[in-house]
């Protein structure tokens, strides 16, 4: 089975440059996977993770291939 970890940081890091960009790449996507799977996240980052993945939906973010 894949084991995925989260690195320390990586969400505020991926809402950074997300904010900054409006694009969110490849490597943010895993960042985000290994967050939704990560039950010890703080409820604020899983907020964080909801409001990202909402502007997703809403298009205001660009998903890169």
């Amino acid at each position: 089975m894949l084991q995925v970890n989260l690195l320390p940081g990586a969400i505020n890091e991926i809402m950074a440059s997300v904010a900054n960009s409006s694009l969110l790449t490849q490597s943010d996507r895993y960042g985000l996977m290994a967050a939704i799977l990560d039950e010890s996240i703080t409820e604020e980052e899983r907020r964080s993770v909801d409001r990202l993945l909402r502007s997703v939906l809403r298009g205001r973010i660009k998903v890169l291939s």
